[in-house]
């Protein structure tokens, strides 16, 4: 059976509803119609039935000893007046309760045995409504007073209450034409409705709308980045499962869809990117416990903001990757020297032994084995972390292939790492660094090109200092330095390293002073608390 369309739904469920509503509608209407009426009978008829009372004709005949002529003379005129004034019936009786006049003649000269009337003969006016053969009547009672206000009868007046049948049969006419009218309307409105909302929404069907956000989820679930997304009112419209692996948030992802992101999660920094509408890529930040590499992005629908997307990884990985950016690779680079350099020692030696300088060659083997041994020796002993001494090994290598010279403070020392930083962060840190003093000492025509580096642990603070005697910096551009995608060469993949270390910094919650001139060199002073609880070499 082929499914039917949003617009047929659309109609029949305005269809359904206009039913509903005249359904209801009618019972409140009609209720209102018969109260109403009763309300307007029941005055019709007491006032009817006190305008009978008061006529001195009806007075006198009731008291004419003549009952027949009294009768007759009673009924005539009171006919005439129910037949104006549309009444069922208007009964007028002496103090006997014999009945004077009636629409049926044979009820005339008749005794009522009617309970309803005691009242009415002790001079009370009353309206009662009662079933009867003719269906429901509003009765008005009055009694008949004479001159001397003395009681010598009453007077009823009845006029029938509608049927439902009656009623639809008297407003056919105005209810066919309300109906048809809405229903015209209503499905006309329902139909540029149904129209509407499927342009909206791109001609797509609901069915396949659900579809749609079933694939988009899985798609967001099977991501390895976790992806966090908040509408301009910060309730979570996306949160895949990877973002809850990634930040540790118990429970199943879709169960914060609809929350509050910051109940979920205070520390997203999604609300700050709702307000200004501007873009951070690539930040590190730490939210629940857990460090993250964040991209966050407004979403702009019509050039206005409607809310915000995070996209983030576990920095670990990142950590991972930069490493073997900054750390792996310089390993292998400093293979690739120290295989360089090797090779022009044997190329050395190889010379001198067959210059016969026997002595010469022995006298250098045993000074570059313990120049090496020396080297080794102090990294080990004063840097805690072989994947710290071992990058400061590789750049040593490669400053000598660079004709630069990179010194390492024989004071310094390095055994703890500061809270929420670990090795991976170090890699990154001295690699970036010592990386930036050989760009600055590239180009540069000197007869000593020179990097100096110190590492110090003294009271509860680790001071780095990593400096040069390359180009230097102007002012104007030591201001931009730490600017994602900065940077004084003109080559690609380059204003991210100073990025990153500017990063570590405030992670770890240190301090950056940079002190340069041009012509003549800089230097980067990194200071770190390493307070009570900071993490020592494993």
């Amino acid at each position: 059976m082929r499914k039917l369309t949003m617009n047929a739904k659309i109609l029949l469920m305005t269809f359904f509803i206009i039913i509903v509503s005249f359904f209801m509608a009618g019972i409140f209407v009609l209720n209102n119609l018969l109260s109403e009426q009763e309300e307007d009978y029941s005055q019709r008829a007491m006032l009817i039935a006190r305008t009978v009372s008061n006529m001195p004709e009806l007075t006198n005949q009731l008291v004419n000893e003549n009952k027949e002529q009294a009768m007759k003379t009673v009924n005539h005129i009171v006919e005439e007046i129910r037949v104006i004034n549309k009444a069922e019936y208007i009964v007028v009786m002496d103090m006997n309760r014999m009945k004077y006049s009636h629409p049926a003649p044979n009820e005339i000269g008749q005794r009522s045995e009617s309970e309803d009337l005691n009242a009415a003969f002790n001079e009370h006016y009353y309206i009662s409504k009662a079933r009867g053969e003719l269906g429901t009547m509003i009765r008005a009672f009055v009694p008949i007073l004479n001159e001397e206000k003395r009681q010598v009868g009453v007077v009823v007046v009845g006029y029938q209450m509608p049927t439902l049948l009656k009623i639809f049969q008297d407003y056919f006419l105005e209810i066919i034409i309300t109906v048809l009218l809405s229903i015209i309307f209503s499905m006309w409105g329902a139909h540029l409705l149904g129209r509407h909302i499927k342009k909206q929404m791109f001609g797509l069907e609901p069915e396949e709308i659900s579809q749609m956000y079933v694939e988009r989820q899985e798609t967001f679930n099977a991501m390895h980045d976790g992806i966090i997304a908040v509408d301009n009112e910060m309730n979570i419209t996306i949160f895949n499962e990877k973002a809850s692996e990634i930040l540790g948030v118990d429970g199943h992802s879709s169960h914060y869809i609809g929350r509050k992101i910051y109940e979920v999660l205070p520390d997203t920094r999604l609300p700050e990117i709702v307000e200004s509408g501007k873009p951070i890529y690539n930040q590190e930040l730490y939210i629940n416990k857990h460090s993250i590499l964040s991209t966050r992005i407004p979403i702009q629908v019509d050039e206005k903001n409607v809310g915000a997307v995070a996209i983030f990884k576990d920095l670990t990985e990142v950590k991972q990757l930069a490493e073997e950016l900054t750390g792996v690779k310089a390993f292998v680079q400093a293979l690739r020297v120290q295989t360089h350099e090797h090779k022009n020692k044997l190329h050395t030696i190889t010379g001198l032994l067959q210059l016969g300088h026997i002595k010469q060659a022995m006298d250098y083997l045993i000074e570059v084995k313990e120049n090496e041994e020396s080297l080794t020796k102090f990294l080990n002993e004063r840097f805690h972390n072989e994947n710290i001494s071992g990058l400061l090994l590789s750049k040593i290598g490669r400053g000598k292939e660079l004709g630069i010279t990179v010194e390492i403070d024989e004071e310094s020392y390095f055994k703890r790492f500061p809270p929420h930083l670990d090795y991976h962060d170090f890699v990154v840190l001295f690699g970036n660094l010592i990386e930036n003093a050989f760009d600055a000492l590239e180009g540069v025509y000197r007869e000593e090109k020179h990097i100096g580096i110190s590492v110090d642990e003294h009271d509860h603070t680790l001071a780095i200092l990593v400096s040069d005697n390359g180009m230097g910096m102007s002012e104007e551009v030591q201001k931009q330095i730490f600017e994602n995608g900065f940077s004084t060469k003109a080559k690609e993949n380059r204003g991210i390293g100073l990025y990153l270390i500017h990063e570590i910094v405030i992670k770890g919650n240190g301090t950056i002073e940079v002190t340069s001139e041009e012509g003549k060199g800089t230097s980067f002073l990194l200071l770190f608390d390493l307070g009570d609880d900071a993490v020592g070499d494993d």
